[in-house]
C-alpha cells in the first residue's frame, strides 16, 4: 500500500465487533513510522455495547478525503481504493519531476 501521500487517517470503531475488522486491519497496514513522517492518525474506540457505525476517513496531500465503509468494501476493497488514488498522485509527482 502506498502511504506516502496520506496526510490524515481518522477511525472510529468498536474493537470487539466483527464488522470493524477491516478498519483494524487497515490500521495495521500503516507503517510503524507513519506518525514520524507527518501522518496524523486519530483513533476513537467505541464501547462494547455501542451501536454506532464504524467509520474510516483518509485524507491525501491533494486535499481529497475518502470516507470508506469497511463493512461493505472489506480490507481488499479499502486498500484498492486508497492505492488507486495514491497511484494517481504518484503519476502526477513523476510527471512533475520528469
Amino acid at each position: 500500500m502506498i502511504t506516502r501521500f496520506i496526510t490524515e487517517v481518522n477511525t472510529k470503531f468498536n474493537p470487539f465487533s466483527m464488522s470493524s475488522r477491516s478498519t483494524r486491519l487497515f490500521l495495521s497496514y500503516l507503517p510503524p513510522n507513519a506518525r514520524a513522517m507527518g501522518m496524523q492518525i486519530n483513533t476513537t474506540l467505541l464501547p462494547r455495547a455501542s451501536t454506532e457505525p464504524n467509520s474510516l476517513s483518509v485524507k491525501f496531500k491533494d486535499g481529497k478525503e475518502m470516507k470508506l465503509d469497511g463493512e461493505i468494501l472489506g480490507i481488499k476493497g479499502i486498500i484498492e481504493e486508497v492505492d488507486r488514488h495514491s497511484r494517481a498522485l504518484q503519476k502526477q509527482a513523476d510527471l512533475a519531476d520528469g
